[in-house]
């Protein structure tokens, strides 16, 4: 009998392979999304991997009415808590969207958590909690959070304390947030992968955006920071990883006894820089980009990266994908969804 897992955002990105992931390890994944950021294609590409259609409760995260009603019906181990906006130019032009969207829905789920601690919770967080670690380019989990320069980075430095206060009122919870790096790539069946709304705020489905035709140039901000090519330096890792990372988490905290709270780094643990992602897609896919140097955004960090060794200590996980099949699958990702040869 498979333990249920509902999965909020569970079309998104991330989300979407974190259902693959559950339902190879053995889960009932149970996808809550209402699409506004996602596309129902989705749950087809989710199908033709795992050979059954994904459960689907249709609806908006911040409605606590359904989420109750939803538990009171279900008998599930765990909740995956994705569903937010998570751009962070848009969340400068449209803050209190994200701060309604991203806080309110974290409450909801947290208040049927709160009533029901026999449901584990794992948190989508973010490396923007670190804000630019000065003076230390490998972040651990005890490096000191700084406030974000974006809404967006806002709300997972929000997030994490509101989960952090409802613990301290209730120590028989379990509860993990996870901060993700820099995730990039693609299901190796070219299924799913990352499907920007509008113009993509990351780095790899704008060079897959620009090969494939649809930008005329990609535009590197800054060549003239202190790295290894002057350009800003990511821990990159691969979704698959990153969605493996979720079951490990998920794992972990069904088998507690007892409450806990943990926060734990998810990336490679080893930074790359932008020209050499760029340089990496050309090479392993045989496509020469058009690209300039840009004047340098504000509030970009320099560089920064995963200290991953409480990731391996604590949930006996650490990436295995490298950014070369990273850039091979986001491609043939992005050729399936464009139709390119």
């Amino acid at each position: 009998m498979r333990k249920k897992v509902l999965v909020t955002g569970g079309a998104g990105y991330i989300g979407s392979h974190t259902v693959v992931e559950l339902f190879n390890a053995g889960y009932q994944p149970i996808i809550l999304d209402d699409f506004r950021n996602s596309d129902e294609s989705v749950l087809d590409g989710i199908s033709q991997i795992i050979g059954s259609k994904p459960e689907l409760l249709r609806g908006d995260v911040c409605d606590t009415n359904l989420l109750s009603k939803f538990i009171k019906e279900n008998e599930i181990c765990g909740i995956i808590h994705f569903a937010a906006y998570k751009a962070v130019g848009e969340s400068v032009e449209k803050p209190l969207n994200y701060y309604q969207n991203n806080l309110e829905g974290l409450v909801a789920v947290l208040k049927v958590v709160s009533m029901h601690p026999e449901i584990t919770f794992v948190f989508s967080s973010s490396c923007t909690v670190y804000g630019e670690p000065f003076g230390q380019k490998e972040v651990t989990e005890k490096t000191e959070r700084s406030i974000p320069t974006s809404p967006y980075g806002y709300t997972k430095w929000l997030g994490e304390q509101i989960i952090n206060d409802v613990f301290n009122s209730n120590a028989d919870l379990r509860l993990m947030s996870l901060r993700y790096f820099n995730p990039i790539g693609a299901h190796e069946s070219a299924a799913i992968g990352e499907l920007p709304i509008g113009k993509p705020n990351n780095l790899l489905p704008f060079i897959t955006q620009t090969a494939a035709g649809l930008h005329d140039q990609l535009t590197i901000f800054g060549n003239d920071y202190p790295t290894i090519d002057g350009t800003c330096v990511r821990d990159y890792i691969h979704v698959v990883d990153l969605a493996e990372a979720h079951v490990k988490a998920l794992d972990f905290l069904v088998k507690e006894s007892k409450g806990c709270h943990e926060v734990v780094n998810i990336g490679t643990g080893k930074g790359s820089s932008v020209l050499e992602m760029v340089r990496a897609f050309e090479q392993v896919n045989q496509v020469k980009l058009n690209y300039e140097f840009g004047p340098k955004r504000a509030g970009d960090v320099i560089e920064i990266y995963a200290n991953v060794d409480y990731a391996k200590e604590l949930l006996a996980w650490q990436a295995n994908k490298t950014i070369t099949d990273a850039v091979r699958d986001a491609w043939n990702w992005e050729k399936l969804i464009r139709s390119i040869e």
